[in-house]
């Protein structure tokens, strides 16, 4: 049985959009989509930097114009709210000054936010995504599912069946986003596909002093744990769930099984220090991110010490 929380990210009854203006061609068509599957409430929401908009008077002197700044995000988020409300989705602006990230969590709270659409920036000259430090920090901060939608994203609008993939590190803290991803499977009556990443073959942490036995060792012990985390899983949410344990480097086997899948959402999920400090380690959300084609939903959970799925745990004995 889902406590209340996770019921409400499942079936989101508000969605917020965080916006710069600039991304909303590429975000509003997956919020409505999301809106419309769980008939839930969109808030749009632009915040605007106390040092935003600069006019100049008579005299050509610059200065700050708030009113400028509020004036035209509301002209620019309104016709998308009308566009909502076309299709029956409740849908409000809300244009707001200060801290972007301090006022994206005023807004959850006020309004008991239960989905985030963010847009990462587009690509520079050079290629790299830019992910922004808005966008980093309320992806560590916030407490509630987190949808990103990259600068590759599309809304696949062929007739296929939707497919969910989930990139798990097999540790118990892994179990909620695990929930998530098979709930909302559940929901779009999508695939679900469950994969973890060992490392390449050959490296010391794959293979070691015991050659190939011990990597098909680490193979076997991988798909035991894969396996009882979709028994787990499928005990709270029927739907179909796919299992695969793969070698190599993890946003390259993510994407490359999210391309091979056709899948219309990934979901991540682990500890804060297993995937959220590797977003300035490894860089693995920030290589995810950057050549998803679709979206990705992500979901911290509580920092906890590692303990494998079908592993028993001496926590409660500490």
């Amino acid at each position: 049985m889902l406590d209340s929380s996770r019921d409400r990210w499942i079936h989101p009854a508000a969605i917020l959009v965080a916006t710069d203006l600039s991304d909303l061609d590429r975000l509003m068509p997956f919020a409505l989509q999301q809106a419309e599957e769980a008939s839930a409430r969109l808030f749009l929401l632009h915040v605007v930097p106390s040092t935003g908009a600069m006019a100049v008077d008579v005299a050509g002197t610059p200065y700050y114009d708030q009113g400028m700044s509020f004036d035209n995000a509301t002209h620019v988020l309104e016709p998308w709210c009308e566009r909502a409300r076309s299709r029956k989705i409740r849908c409000d602006a809300l244009v707001r000054e200060g801290n972007p990230a301090q006022q994206v969590g005023v807004v959850i709270r006020q309004f008991h936010v239960d989905l985030l659409v963010l847009g990462t920036r587009s690509r520079s000259r050079l290629g790299k995504l830019l992910m922004g430090s808005v966008a980093a920090q309320l992806l560590r901060s916030v407490d509630l599912p987190v949808m990103t939608i990259g600068p590759e994203a599309y809304l696949n609008r062929e007739n296929l069946t939707p497919v969910v993939l989930h990139a798990t590190t097999l540790t118990k803290s892994a179990l909620p986003s695990t929930r998530l991803a098979c709930q909302v499977a559940l929901r779009q009556a999508a695939r679900l596909v469950l994969l973890h990443v060992l490392p390449p073959l050959g490296d010391p942490g794959s293979a070691g002093a015991g050659g190939n036995s011990q990597a098909a060792s680490l193979d076997d012990a991988a798909f035991h744990q894969l396996r009882v985390l979709a028994a787990e899983t499928a005990s709270v949410c029927c739907t179909a769930i796919d299992t695969h344990v793969v070698h190599g480097n993890p946003p390259i086997e993510i994407l490359a099984q999210a391309a091979e899948s056709h899948a219309s959402l990934i979901v991540l999920g682990a500890t804060e220090s297993y995937v959220f400090e590797n977003f300035t380690r490894d860089r693995t959300i920030y290589k995810v991110l950057a050549h998803a084609r679709c979206p990705v939903l992500t979901l911290r959970a509580p920092t906890e010490a590692p303990v494998a799925i079908g592993e028993p745990s001496d926590a409660a004995h500490r």
